[in-house]
């Protein structure tokens, strides 16, 4: 569980995130709202990337803005980015294994990243380099990547962007996957409302970095408050 209590961010004279409360429960969570609404601030205070002006998010009982960043990783934050992060001249397996030696995972290194690569559904040669693969495969690697090494939290950030139907879907089902290969809790950002609602039991809408909806996805999708701020009005 992650609890998110007032946290605001402040960039000049720009509120991104305004008092943001919230409760993240086990599972697969979305996070959506219009470009600038503060979804990815929010990311980047949890990676410790950005230092909030007040507030608190306590994860799993820890409180997570305490921790310096550098150790986030090995407690279990994963996270992938709207640009991909994988090395374009290392293999798959070595993209992947370089995130493995910052994990909390005791257990076989090379096993533990054929498991990662598998349970992405990517079906590359983990001897074939990153700069050869299509762009679905990218994104895999970059799942795979996410979650090697028994993490406790797994942020993706817009992981559908740009691709075709058939890989979403793909990816969709990777996602769902997720908490129970894992055990981790996962938030999602994506503008594909259809990738959402296939992953996410529930979801919290932002605009304007004030939290205007929470709860189950088919009920949020609905509100009126989402419908005028991010899906617009006839």
């Amino acid at each position: 569980m992650i609890e998110v209590d007032g946290l605001t961010v402040r960039f000049g004279g720009v509120t991104s995130l305004d008092a943001m409360s919230l409760t993240f429960e086990q599972g697969t969570c979305g996070l959506i709202g219009p470009n600038g609404a503060g979804k990815t601030t929010f990311f980047n205070v949890l990676s410790g990337f950005v230092r909030p002006a007040a507030g608190s998010v306590r994860a799993f009982g820890i409180d997570l803005l305490s921790m310096a960043h550098f150790r986030r990783a090995r407690w279990g934050l994963r996270r992938t980015f709207q640009t991909e992060q994988a090395i374009e001249e290392l293999s798959v397996f070595d993209n992947v294994a370089m995130v493995h030696e910052h994990s909390r995972q005791g257990g076989s290194r090379r096993g533990d990243v054929l498991d990662a690569i598998a349970f992405a559904g990517l079906d590359a040669d983990p001897e074939a380099r990153v700069r050869t693969l299509g762009a679905g495969q990218r994104r895999l690697v970059e799942v795979a990547r996410a979650v090697v090494g028994r993490p406790r939290l797994v942020l993706l950030d817009e992981p559908a962007a740009g691709l075709p139907d058939e890989e979403t879907s793909h990816l969709a089902e990777v996602i769902r996957r997720i908490p129970e290969h894992t055990g981790a809790l996962t938030i999602l950002v994506d503008h594909d409302m259809s990738l959402v609602s296939a992953c996410c039991a529930t979801t919290a809408v932002l605009d304007f970095g004030k939290l205007i909806a929470s709860g189950p996805t088919a009920a949020v999708l609905r509100d009126d408050a989402v419908i005028r701020a991010y899906l617009g009005v006839a």
